[in-house]
Parts: structure tokens; sequence; C-alpha cells
């Protein structure tokens, strides 16, 4: 939190984590300490009605006073002790003053009230903190692993990487690993928001608190329980929550600054006090003006929101990176999309052949197969994955941006992307392929063009549905690719986008950003780690499917870790939402001081009337602030609806 606001900052840390782990609301310390001011408070109360001793009553006031100031007063001399000063300073020198006036109830009744506040404050910031790192309550306790020949069960925390861990139906993976034998469908719903199950079998990455569904399993451990996917995602989002906004930044200076201009305008109105001959009555309005002026409503407005907003993101599978990441996203008014990977689910299919002369489709899949059977590129695969036979091609060569080159029968042959290969007789059909959308690959026997492979990449079943959403919702959207104009334009008219930039280099999406943020500002939607530039360079990088993959999470400011592009809308939705309360409450603890100011400084308001207006604000800035941890309605439903149905996990 700011150090205009409170003294958390200088709590102990067995109380701060004493506060985080609080299991209960009766566990914060402020809170005990808050109920025990108010029970003798009370006390005191009936006693003066019951025409009680005045001492008891008098030390039942101390008594509340010292329990309540507690909570603030010593946390308050270590910072004056470092030169620092925020509301606690305010606070105890209203106080002091108070039962300097011989106001001891007064003072009793400001440091119950604000031993309250402080205590919601803290319940409030480590209930949503608990939400986050309840992720790792989704590791299982105990973990079944093969050792020696034999099951036998061991501390997730032992495990290490080379371990063989039985998962049975129904259990949940204890940290990150590769099935090793077994298929099944895996609910990874805690993890990435997808409600429908993804079907794994061997050669699969599998995650930390995965539920296994329908088949047994034994799964290679590739992680300790300290570095697997969600100790990281826990780890991430702790570390960058101290990243801070526009917002959080505006309400820390004007706090900050508003601290000494409040003690200098206490000391004029003593001054003045002395002058006019009515020391007491202006000291006692001075005292008044400090608690007006209390900053402490201003300094968590944005803090408790943000800590509300990013642990209720994790719970649909999003992971944000700090405040001024979530302000940020919150700005956004033009979504920039890569194509493969993003929009498409990059598992590439062989669409169409063509071939000329006596050449048989057959004997040009066959051809290209055998230029490609050593090749990792995704239009390899597809290639490979239509045609079972491979031409003996030897002496193959990776031309760099072109294709391939080899020897076959004695001929040269070559693969590769129209303009490196002329396509002669073929031009209508590659063109025919590229406005369909395919990215057409062209083969070559002897120097002359013998066929055509169009390769497609096929859209996300919910991207259409997707981008029509960000359309309707204001956004503008384009699609940003490598691939060439006709076929990037045919991808984006079917998914409704239409501003698309195509035969793009990596540095080439990094400037199309530039362009886009001189108009609006601009997020880069990729999958984190060949569009890292664009990513970069935009004003919000947002990491699709990043699940496991650290590049992708280390990279982005937001992370989706889900295959599921709902994900989108829904936290783009969340942080305008988020955005809103933010400036809800900057807003109404601005007004709130402006109003309590005056009203203190002229004495139409007493020190009990203020305390009170301003802690009861204060208790309703921390509220508006947690609303920012409960999904709105339409997100929570899109949430809850299942996606549709993945194909199996390349």
């Amino acid at each position: 939190m700011s150090d205009a606001c409170g003294c958390s900052d200088d709590k102990p840390a067995t109380e701060a984590d004493e506060a985080e782990e609080a299991a209960g609301f009766w566990q914060v310390s402020e809170i005990r300490a808050a109920a025990v001011a108010g029970a003798l408070l009370l006390a005191g109360w009936i006693l003066g009605l019951a025409a009680g001793p005045d001492w008891l009553r008098l030390c039942l006031e101390i008594g509340a006073l010292l329990v309540a100031a507690w909570t603030f007063a010593p946390s308050t001399l270590r910072r004056l002790a470092k030169g620092k000063i925020g509301v606690g300073t305010l606070m105890t020198i209203a106080a002091a003053g108070a039962v300097a006036l011989g106001e001891v109830e007064e003072a009793a009744m400001l440091a119950f009230l604000y031993a309250i506040s402080e205590g919601l404050e803290e319940y409030s910031m480590a209930k949503t903190r608990r939400g986050l790192r309840a992720l790792l309550d989704l590791v299982p306790a105990e973990a079944t692993v093969l050792r020696g020949g034999a099951e036998i069960t061991v501390d997730p925390a032992e495990l290490v990487p080379g371990d063989r861990l039985i998962v049975r139906p129904g259990e949940r993976l204890a940290t990150d690993g590769r099935i090793l034998t077994g298929r099944t469908s895996l609910d990874t719903s805690a993890l990435t928001g997808e409600s429908v199950p993804v079907e794994a079998g061997p050669g699969n990455e599998v995650y930390a608190g995965s539920i296994n569904g329908t088949g047994p399993l034994e799964v290679e451990v590739t992680s300790t329980a300290e570095n697997n996917s969600l100790a990281r995602i826990v780890h991430i989002v702790e570390t960058e929550q101290s990243r801070k906004g526009p917002g959080q930044r505006l309400a820390d200076n004007i706090a900050k600054k508003l601290v000494p201009g409040i003690l200098i305008a206490a000391a004029l109105i003593i001054i003045f006090g002395f002058i006019v001959g009515e020391p007491l009555l202006w000291f006692e309005r001075a005292l008044v003006v400090l608690v007006a002026a209390s900053p402490c409503a201003l300094a968590i407005a944005v803090p408790v929101t943000v800590v509300a907003s990013v642990g209720a993101a994790s719970r649909i599978g999003v992971l944000i990176k700090g405040g001024g990441a979530l302000e940020t996203l919150g700005r956004i008014r033009t979504i920039a999309l890569d194509k493969t990977g993003t929009l498409t689910r990059n598992r590439p299919e062989v669409i169409d052949v063509a071939a000329t002369g006596s050449v048989t489709r057959d004997e040009v899949l066959a051809l290209a197969a055998g230029l490609e059977s050593r090749s990792e590129h995704p239009l390899a695969r597809a290639i490979l994955a239509a045609t079972p036979d491979r031409s003996a091609v030897t002496d193959v060569d990776t031309i760099p941006g072109a294709g391939l080159q080899g020897l076959f029968q004695g001929k040269a042959v070559r693969l590769g992307r129209p303009g490196w290969i002329s396509p002669g007789p073929l031009a209508a059909e590659v063109e025919r392929m590229q406005t369909a959308g395919a990215t057409a690959v062209l083969i070559e026997s002897g120097g002359d063009v013998i066929g055509a492979v169009a390769v497609r990449d096929e859209l996300r079943p919910e991207a259409r549905e997707v981008i029509a959403r960000l359309n309707a919702s204001g956004y503008t959207t384009a699609m940003l690719t490598g691939d060439n104009a006709l076929t990037a334009a045919a991808l984006g008219k079917e998914a409704g986008i239409t501003e698309v930039h195509a035969d793009l280099r990596p540095e080439d999406k990094a400037e199309i950003i530039r362009t886009l943020q001189t108009r609006q500002p601009t997020a880069m939607v990729g999958d984190g780690v060949n569009d890292a530039p664009a990513l970069a360079t935009a004003d919000t990088g947002v990491a699709m499917g990043a699940m496991g993959t650290d590049v992708a999470i280390e990279t982005a400011d937001i992370a989706l870790m889900g295959e599921d592009l709902h994900h989108l809308p829904q936290v783009l939705d969340h942080a305008r939402r988020t955005r809103a309360i933010m400036l809800q409450n900057v807003g109404l603890s601005l007004l709130l001081i402006a109003i309590l100011i005056p009203l203190a400084l002229f004495g139409l308001l007493g020190l009990a009337a203020v305390v009170l207006i301003h802690e009861l604000a204060e208790i309703l800035v921390i509220a508006n602030g947690v609303r920012a941890g409960r999904l709105s309605r339409k997100t929570a439903v899109l949430s809850a609806t299942p996606a549709p149905a993945l194909e199996p996990a390349a």
C-alpha cells in the first residue's frame, strides 16, 4: 500500500502473514482489537447512563483508546523515525490532541473507527490474495509414484523430474509432467477456465492441478512442486501486483502531497486561533480538519480494487500481471490479433492438391512428403499427415524463407512458396487456393512445376463469435500475419475482421502496432514467442494459450491460460468494469475530502461526526473495490457456458 495510507507497510512480517493467511474475519488482529475497544466504549456509555462512577468510565475509555490505538500508533512512530508521514500520523496527532483537550471519549471513538477501517482493509486484501493462492490447494496432499518396481505414496514436495507418477481416474495431478502411457480426458477448468475436458495421450504435456478423467495414466514428472505451472502463476502474480498503473500512481501522489499540506494547514489554523484570541477553539477545529482531510480512502481506493480484480480474473483462466496491466487493458480500444495459433488452431491441414500433365495428385503429395520428411515446419506436418507415401528424395537442403530442394531419381526437385517457384500453368489454381484462405506450396521437378498443395489452418470454432462480440463492443479489430495478402484477406473476411495486414515479418508487426497506437490504445494478442516484438510494443501484450509456457507468461502483460478465445472479450469486459470502479473510488475519495474540510473548518461538524463520516466512506470505498473481485453477470455466464469441443491434444 501507499506510504500515505495507514501503516501496513511497517507491520512485522509475522503480523502481515497472519492477516494474509487469516481464514476468517475475526482472525484479523485489527478487527479483534476494534471489537475489544468497541466493547469497552459500550460499557463506558452504559455506565454513564447508569450514573456510575466517573473514574471507572474514564478508565474504560482510556482502555478502549489504548487497545484501538495499538493497531496504528506504534507503526506510525516507526514511520516517523524513518522520516515518513501518513494517515496514521494524522490520526495519532488528532487522538493525542483530543486527549489534551480532555475529550478522551472522542479520541477513543476516533481510534476505534480507524481500527475498524484498517481491519476491513486488511481482511479484504487478504481475502482476495487467498483466492489466488487457493490455486496451490489444487495440488493433492499425496502422490503415487513408481520406485523400485513398486507403487509408493509420497508428498508432492518430494517429487523430482524423472519420477513416474501414477494418476488414477478422478485424481488430480501433483505436478507438471508428460504422459508415458494411457489415454484420458483432462479437466483443466480450474487452471484455464475451459469447461470442456481436453483429450490427452502419450507424449502430451499435463499440468499440476488437472483432474484425470476416464483412464489411468503413467506420467513422467518434468517439474518440482516448487516450480510447477501453478506455483509459477501464483509467484508471478504476487510479484507483479506491485506494478502500479496510472490510476494508482495518481492516488498515491495526491495522498503523499496532501498529508504534509494538511499538517501545514492545521498549524496555520492553530496560529490563527492565537491571533484572534481563541486558541482552544481553533486548536480543536485544526484537529477536526486533520481527520476530515485524511486521504486513506484515496490511497486504498485503487490497491484493493486491483487485488480483487486480479484474483477474479485468475478464476476464469486469465493471468494479469499487476495493476498497471489491468488499468491499461481497461483503456484498450484496438485489438490486433496474430493469425496462426490465435485466430486459428495452428493445426494446418491439406485441403486441395493440383497437378499438371500426366502427374497424379498422389505423386505430387508423395514428392512433397519426401522433401518435407525431416522438416519440423507446421506445413510439413500437414503434408506428412495427408499421405502415407514418401518419395525417396536425397540431398535435401533448406533455403531459408523460400523452401526446400533435393534430388529425386536424378532430377532436381524443389518445394516452396510462389515467388521462389514460378506457378506457371498453375497460376490460376494457386490464386484460387489463396483466395480460399489457404497457403499454396508449389512442387517443381527438373525445372518444371508439377503440382501445388493447398494447406489451410482453420479458424478456431469460436473465432467468428468472439470477433463479432469485440466489434459490437466498439473495439477496432486487426489481423497481423506473415501469410500472403490473398490468404490473409480470405481468413480475415471469414473471421469478420476488416483490417488485415499481411506479408509481415516480426519487426513489421511491431511497426504496425506503433501505427495503430497513434489512433487508439492498442493490445496485441499472440502466442508469446514469435510475436514477442509486437507484444512488447503494444500498450498491452496478451499471450494466448500460455499454460505451462514460461516465455509467454514472462513476456506478456496478460496471459490467457487456455486455448479458448472466449477469454479475450471476457477479460476486456472485466478490465473495463474494474477501471470504472477505480475511477468511482478515486472520485468519491476526493469529493469526501472536498466536502468535509470546509465543514470542519467552520465548526459545522465536530470530531466524532467527521470521524464517523470519514470512516464510513472509507468502508464504502473498500466495499466498492471488493466488487471488482466478483465477475460481471455477462462474464460469469460466458465462463460457465461450455466451449466447443476441442480437438485431441497434439
